[in-house]
């Protein structure tokens, strides 16, 4: 969960700082230990709040979420990544890709 960027994170947190964690896909399928965090150790020294969420938690304002993500992106405010596999003939190497953690950012198969 995080890796290095969980760990950079950890470095800087303020006192009571929280954390969201959504997902952890790339971790499905490992048969080794994922690389960092070493710094777990500053939840409790810094009392920080880790809490994971989902989507579904938060229906009552998805409506609101929607339409300021949707301007955003016209705007250009948000940018992402993502991993674009051609063809359905693809769909399956891309799911298992996927599930390795091979991809960069939302996986997508372009039919």
């Amino acid at each position: 969960m995080g890796g290095d960027h969980l760990e950079a994170a950890l470095d800087v947190l303020n006192r009571h700082g929280r954390v969201a964690a959504c997902g952890a896909i790339s971790q499905y399928n490992a048969t080794e230990a994922p690389c960092g965090p070493d710094n777990m150790g500053n939840l409790i020294k810094n009392s920080l709040t880790l809490e994971g969420f989902t989507m579904g938690d938060h229906m009552d304002v998805a409506a609101e979420f929607t339409e300021k993500m949707t301007g955003w992106f016209r705007e250009g405010r948000i940018r992402y990544d993502e991993t674009v596999v051609e063809g359905l003939e693809n769909a399956v190497d891309a799911f298992l890709d996927m599930m390795k953690g091979e991809n960069k950012g939302k996986m997508v198969v372009k039919l």
